[in-house]
């Protein structure tokens, strides 16, 4: 007869969290932050069609680190119950908040009861129609749930990018400053070593060679879409000639 190994649930636990943590770490960043205009969400992500970051509902992005097929699924998920929660009631009653509680219980759920837990980080963004109305929420492999505040960053040197956004994030930017932000952030990454050998602080040097339009993936939810583009949805992709043009006028300035 085979014998079974005690493993007490706190081990437990603590292994499966190790676990999740370094899937995400091994991912590349995703920063989603607020701005004048609305909210920007920009990725390094080399794929020009596995996307980090979409589109749920009128008003609210999704951005994801981790195993692609599995928040791929959970995306997918939160557009069923969007679609089906709009049509049962009102467009209305789809939020932000709404959403990050079903992404919660499903990501516990899984994280207690199935052999390995999901290798995801998720921010669901829900953009108001003045900026004390946007909505950030952060969602972890456990299925904690936290109410963020100007911005997020996920995966990959998420404390690097991290830092760098402390330092330069502003409330009064327009989407095209707002993405070069974000995009110096997590360019800072690629200097970190080099800056920390020399003792000063990693993205500290707005000198920071900037990633290609190639490597990131970048999109925007409008604060007001219907005088921007005559449409109720938000969410827009940017494409790589515009951001191409973005980047330019950094490395110009």
């Amino acid at each position: 007869m085979t014998q079974q190994f005690y493993v007490s649930p706190e081990q437990l636990m603590k292994d499966r969290a190790d676990f999740a943590r370094k899937g995400i770490a091994r991912g590349r960043s995703v920063v989603v932050l607020t701005c004048r205009d609305g909210i920007a969400l920009v990725a390094e992500n080399p794929s020009p069609s596995l996307y980090k970051l979409g589109e749920i509902y009128d008003r609210i992005g999704f951005a994801a680190v981790g195993k692609y097929n599995e928040f791929e699924s959970l995306r997918q998920a939160g557009v069923r119950y969007a679609d089906v929660r709009g049509y049962s009631y009102a467009r209305e009653d789809v939020s932000a908040r709404g959403l990050a509680s079903v992404y919660a219980q499903s990501l516990g759920s899984v994280f207690t009861t199935e052999g390995k837990p999901f290798e995801v980080e998720l921010a669901v963004a829900e953009v108001g129609a003045e900026p004390f109305n946007d909505h950030l929420y952060r969602l972890t492999f456990d299925g904690s749930i936290a109410d963020e505040s100007n911005y997020v960053v996920m995966g990959g040197q998420a404390d690097i990018v991290n830092d760098s956004l402390a330092r330069s994030w502003s409330p009064d930017t327009s989407f095209s400053e707002a993405i070069l932000v974000a995009v110096r952030a997590l360019s800072s990454t690629r200097q970190a070593p080099e800056a920390s050998s020399n003792g000063e602080p990693a993205g500290a040097d707005q000198s920071t060679e900037l990633l290609g339009a190639g490597l990131l993936e970048v999109a925007v939810l409008d604060r007001d879409p219907q005088s921007a583009r005559g449409s109720v949805r938000a969410f827009r992709r940017i494409g790589t000639v515009e951001l191409d043009r973005f980047l330019a006028s950094a490395e110009g300035d």
